[in-house]
């Protein structure tokens, strides 16, 4: 008897190349190479904020699902329609995956912001479960009206890597930032940071989509250019993963001033590598990067993340210390050794599509919300 498939809905396509579309395609693909059959519906219409393309097209995909069957709804396309979940809960098993709310948003508006809170709680109330993907989101659920025991948090995996190299003998270190050009991840707040911090030696490679905020791109261009901070700063746009791995390789620093992550995959690709973190509290962020290997100021703090910047890419002997590797100050080479240990302690994809599977099936067979 052939297996039932599972059912994975994701607005738009799911080749995307941000944190949330590469979680949701890594667990298809390592799904998949379990023998598990996938079918992908990529979903059209305007997300979070829907269209009436948006409700016909998840109403549809859910349609397509065998009685009984089981349909995995991103949260980006799920949560903002509680309407179209619940027409179809009685008859096909429902789960959310959540990367973070969508209420918490950086930069909406107030009534957005309660209009988001209030359709996500209905659409989570229909939902027989949810997987997330941290610690910290399970807990932020409990806000949204979700009983702990509906919800399973399956951190993303990290692919083995090579520790960076750095930019070269001779070259300035490199901070790389790999983020989309979005209000939430804060560049505004990085340039500020990093217009502070001219005297010292660096440069910095902006590395993430300019398409999900086409507006707040060109204010971020021309925030770099207004600082005076072109010829250091080096807007590369989204890369595939082969470019962007030579990006992490001849790298110094990872760099984000995120107001908020739901887990940060990119800070773990970093850390996979061996680099030293500086980044914010927003979100998850203080339960991806340890202390040992990061630090980390208050979301939306230029001056806080100018002084850790300055901390960390002070010169030895500008600090008074003995010089390490290229000049570098004990706070850099400390941090490299920190971050060079937790590297072994991130999970593999292997380990959390096993565990994505197992938190599916188990989430699966409850009975719905009363």
């Amino acid at each position: 008897m052939k297996a039932r498939p599972l059912h994975v809905m994701v607005p738009g396509r799911l080749e995307q190349r941000t944190g949330g579309y590469l979680y949701d395609a890594r667990m298809v693909e390592g799904l998949r190479a379990l023998g598990r059959h996938v079918e992908v519906h990529e979903l059209t219409g305007r997300f979070p904020d829907p269209d009436a393309e948006a409700v016909g097209s998840l109403g549809a995909a859910l349609g397509e699902v065998e009685p009984g069957g089981v349909a995995v709804v991103d949260g980006l396309a799920g949560c903002g329609l509680p309407d179209v979940l619940a027409e179809h809960a009685g008859r096909v098993r429902i789960l959310a995956l959540v990367h973070h709310p969508l209420a918490d948003e950086t930069g909406l508006a107030a009534a957005d912001v309660e209009r988001f809170r209030a359709s996500e709680r209905r659409a989570l109330a229909v939902c027989r479960g949810v997987v997330v993907t941290s610690g910290f989101t399970a807990a932020r659920l409990g806000a949204f009206g979700v009983p702990a025991g509906r919800i399973r948090a399956v951190p993303p995996g990290t692919d083995r890597a090579e520790p960076a190299v750095g930019p070269g003998p001779d070259a300035p270190p490199g901070l790389l930032c790999v983020a989309s050009l979005t209000p939430r991840k804060g560049h505004d707040v990085l340039i500020e940071a990093l217009a502070a911090s001219t005297d010292l030696p660096w440069t910095c490679t902006f590395a993430g989509s300019a398409a999900y905020a086409p507006s707040h791109a060109e204010t971020i261009r021309a925030t770099i250019e207004s600082s005076g901070l072109s010829g250091r700063i080096d807007l590369v746009g989204e890369c595939d993963a082969r470019i962007l791995d030579g990006y992490y390789r001849r790298s110094t620093l990872f760099v984000l001033a995120s107001h908020y992550e739901g887990y940060g995959m990119a800070l773990a690709e970093a850390l996979a590598r061996g680099l030293p973190v500086v980044s914010t509290t927003g979100g998850a962020i203080p339960y991806t990067v340890p202390r040992t290997a990061g630090v980390l100021v208050p979301p939306g703090n230029a001056t806080a993340l100018a002084e850790a910047l300055r901390t960390i890419l002070t010169p030895a002997a500008a600090a008074g210390e003995a010089p390490g590797k290229s000049g570098e100050g004990r706070a850099l080479i400390e941090l490299r050794k920190g971050a060079r240990a937790h590297a072994a302690k991130l999970p593999d994809w292997d380990r959390s599509v096993r565990r994505f599977a197992r938190a599916v099936d188990a989430l699966a067979m409850r009975g719905l919300p009363a």
